[in-house]
């Protein structure tokens, strides 16, 4: 073709803003991002062709709004909790019945889970803490007092940032208008926002590559007394250690300095093995596995369950919430869904308490979710081939040419 790619690219895009739809009867709406926490835009598919109908340029309620009045055959609109798109189906089909995505549903409800257990009464935030102890000689006890003096001084600075995230929240800003202000990361102000508290760091567990995990077997074997580090390396590394010699040799270092690993009371043991599962376990760990059913948990992870469910106040009335709900969701009998709210809301637990008043804002919506097959599903998958084009595309990446790139396949 005697033509130049500049000139067969503006045709294209010409051609995709022309380009007339058939009828739609069952759309998804989702947003996807320009740049993340920034600028977004927003996705329609049909879900009944799986194939996408536009893609627009802002996400925005007055542009959703004109769209769907242009496309008056519209009955059904599947959708996520966003505000802007159920006030947008409101104003432009009212028509309409509107469905909330079950995924979200469910990932909502594991946000007011994970917002419960990061309140004060968790047990790993108390353990976390408690003063560390320093058994080393030769450490001072003002070199002690200036180590803790300077971590409650970082945490006081983080406090008072995460008091003001909270205070411009509290404004009605937005995410990226605090990001801004503070100067924190988008993503850090998007989590401080969904807890009341400010989150602890997080604990993780040792890995196979930390000879600490295999504290018990090296005392043991110490006792017996084998003190040679490549014996002891040989020997853990039976058990599963992935680490380096040279890892293992520190600990031995302090081992050989102290006279042996420090012995335990027996109070101190039973303590120790009390609170270890939950020392472990930070709040979004927790309220992961208090969403998973049982059948799809491993051993480890039933075990967490079983001792957050002994030890975390509050761990097994949010399970049995949450199992309820997911059985509600998938039993398409929405009659259950008003008593699910009514005892959520009288559960005592905050978190769960507004996860049911803002559910029942939106309640026939959430009912229509039970009740019809429609969800989201289809749209996310479009989302993510959209954004693999525009990431493609580098500077090119045009709302133009966009839409030219993703109409193709349902016209």
């Amino acid at each position: 073709m005697p033509q130049g790619d500049d000139r067969i690219l503006r045709n294209l895009k010409r051609g995709a803003a022309r380009f007339p739809c058939a009828p739609i009867r069952v759309a998804g709406i989702d947003d996807w991002s320009w740049r993340r926490g920034t600028r977004y835009g927003t996705i329609v598919v049909d879900l009944e062709r799986r194939a996408v109908v536009d893609v627009l340029h802002d996400r925005s309620a007055a542009t959703m709004t004109q769209w769907l009045q242009d496309h008056p055959a519209i009955e059904v609109v599947s959708r996520d909790r966003c505000g802007l798109y159920a006030q947008a189906a409101r104003q432009g089909a009212p028509q309409a019945r509107q469905i909330a995505d079950r995924f979200h549903l469910v990932e909502n409800l594991q946000f007011a889970i994970e917002r419960q257990l990061s309140l004060s009464s968790c047990p790993s935030r108390r353990v976390n803490s408690a003063p560390r102890r320093n058994t080393d000689p030769s450490v001072s006890e003002s070199g002690r007092q200036h180590g803790s003096l300077d971590h409650d001084g970082r945490r006081q600075v983080w406090l008072e940032r995460f008091a003001a995230v909270k205070q411009l929240q509290n404004a009605g800003e937005s995410v990226a208008t605090i990001a801004v202000a503070t100067g924190l990361d988008w993503r850090t102000v998007t989590k401080w926002t969904r807890s009341d508290v400010l989150p602890e760091r997080r604990k993780m567990d040792s890995r196979s590559n930390n000879p600490t995990r295999f504290i018990d077997f090296l005392a043991r074997r110490w006792a017996e007394g084998c003190r040679i580090g490549r014996q002891l390396l040989s020997d853990i590394r039976e058990q599963g250690y992935t680490g380096s010699r040279s890892h293992l040799e520190r600990l031995l270092l302090v081992w050989r300095r102290e006279g042996g690993p420090a012995p335990k009371s027996k109070e101190a043991v039973a303590s120790d093995a009390a609170r270890a599962p939950i020392m472990v376990v930070p709040p979004i760990t927790a309220s992961i596995l208090c969403m998973t059913p049982l059948a799809l948990l491993t051993e480890r992870q039933a075990g967490r369950v079983d001792c957050l469910k002994e030890h975390l106040p509050g761990f097994a009335s949010l399970r049995h919430f949450a199992m309820r709900f997911r059985g509600i969701l998938r039993g398409r009998d929405p009659s259950k869904l008003d008593v699910w709210v009514a005892d959520a809301q009288a559960a005592g637990l905050p978190a769960l308490q507004r996860f049911a008043q803002v559910m029942r804002r939106d309640i026939e919506t959430v009912r229509n979710a039970v009740r019809e097959q429609w969800s989201n599903g289809q749209t996310e998958g479009q989302i993510n081939k959209l954004q693999t084009l525009k990431r493609a595309m580098y500077g090119r990446a045009g709302i133009e040419l966009i839409r030219a790139r993703m109409l193709p396949v349902i016209c």
